[in-house]
């Protein structure tokens, strides 16, 4: 490999790692909307899967069934996670190239 083309790889290389962090900083700022069970609960979440407000309908708490409101709950959060974590991985991937960068989330 000529010196030219290292330089070339150098500089590409350089150029996605700051496309990268770019991505990162604005991926932590985005917020996803999340709600399970038919809006009983509702959670906003970011980029860096931080649940930033979490809401329950009064509704869906009934004392004799305290089991139906805890899987609703996990639900929620396991989808905002999931949800999340998929809007930074298909973001991320766009700016990759579809290479796994560790560390990057």
């Amino acid at each position: 490999m000529s010196k030219g083309n290292m330089n070339q790889m150098l500089k590409q290389a350089s150029q996605m790692q700051n496309k990268l962090m770019t991505l990162q900083k604005e991926l932590e700022a985005r917020e996803l909307d999340i709600s399970a069970g038919g809006g009983m609960v509702k959670i906003k979440i970011n980029g860096k899967q931080e649940i930033l407000n979490f809401e329950l309908n009064p509704e869906c708490v009934d004392p004799s069934d305290v089991e139906m409101l805890q899987e609703l709950v996990k639900t929620a959060v396991n989808q905002a996670i999931k949800e999340s974590q998929d809007m930074v991985s298909t973001a991320m991937s766009k700016i990759s190239g579809g290479i796994n960068i560790p560390g990057l989330f």
